[in-house]
């Protein structure tokens, strides 16, 4: 019973992250932003919407573990599991920018996240940092990214939801986020105490995996529509999120504690695996399947040498 409520609850946070996109998108169509901008901003943060719920909820609980190993993990497989399925699928162009502006910010905001919990703890202060980052981030992306012409196809598509309907679609995605992230996080914790298994584990593995599959089914299908620099983008563009924003929010609410096990172990493997990755997006500037296969096999090692 424990493991359906575990689902259930994944499923309603990945339902309710997509309404919540589904109903802010149409506003900010209204609005008269451009599909290509609403991607950047709405779409962005809606598929980081299920890993900040469960670390606040989690963090709320008195589960650092969780919250902390929810973005540790996720990052972890962001890079591997998720970017080595995805070059399975569809080699992945690699460009200047890309490497210039989203690895980049990806590698240094995985080392701030390191030095920042190198005392054990994620202090108020420190979350504050984190989150001015993020608008830092963001501001700068946006003054380097081009002016994006509006897909009049795509802003009609988002508009025809009137504001009634779309309010409607933003607070049912909200309760959907809220009580999903408490059956996922309470559940997660029982199964943890019932076989044993430390809620690190459990929150680097299970609510890993489980909050980013928005991720894998966004760079999955774009991968499938050869439009492998979304893919790309999206991915790096999580993990830099999973920090900034999802570190930085939780520890607002409530500062973290940071486990040593972390630190000298899953830290180093997320900065690893970063680190990695960038030799295989400098070969012939795509990172082909065989790479995506090496991504795999160092997650498969990881978990192997976790569990």
């Amino acid at each position: 019973m424990t493991y359906l409520l575990l689902i259930t609850g994944l499923l309603i946070l990945l339902i309710g992250g997509k309404i919540l996109v589904d109903g802010a998108s149409a506003i900010a169509a209204r609005l008269g932003l451009s599909a290509g901008l609403i991607g950047l901003t709405v779409v962005a943060f809606g598929t980081s919407a299920p890993e900040l719920l469960v670390s606040v909820t989690a963090a709320l609980k008195g589960s650092s573990d969780i919250a902390i190993g929810n973005v540790v993990g996720s990052n972890i497989s962001n890079i591997t599991l998720v970017l080595g399925t995805t070059a399975l699928i569809y080699p992945i162009l690699i460009t200047r920018p890309i490497l210039k502006m989203d690895y980049t910010f990806t590698l240094i905001t995985s080392v701030v996240f390191l030095l920042l919990s190198w005392n054990g703890i994620i202090s108020l202060a420190e979350g504050i940092l984190l989150v001015l980052l993020l608008v830092g981030v963001n501001m700068y992306f946006f003054k380097k990214i081009e002016r994006i012409e509006i897909d009049t196809a795509e802003s009609s598509q988002l508009k025809w939801k009137s504001p009634i309907i779309a309010v409607t679609m933003i607070l049912v995605g909200i309760a959907g986020l809220y009580f999903g992230s408490e059956l996922f996080v309470d559940n997660g914790v029982i199964i943890a105490g019932t076989h044993g298994i430390s809620e690190r584990i459990v929150g680097v593995t299970v609510i890993a995996i489980g909050t980013s599959l928005p991720e894998l089914a966004t760079s999955v299908m774009a991968a499938l529509k050869k439009e492998t620099d979304i893919a790309i983008g999206n991915i790096l563009g999580s993990n830099i999120m999973n920090v900034l924003c999802i570190i930085g929010i939780t520890a607002i609410v409530k500062p973290i504690d940071v486990s040593p096990l972390f630190i000298y172990n899953d830290y180093l493997w997320m900065i690893g695996f970063t680190l990695l990755i960038f030799p295989l997006m400098r070969i012939n500037w795509h990172i082909s399947r065989i790479s995506g296969g090496i991504l795999l096999l160092g997650y498969g090692v990881y978990l192997y040498l976790l569990l």
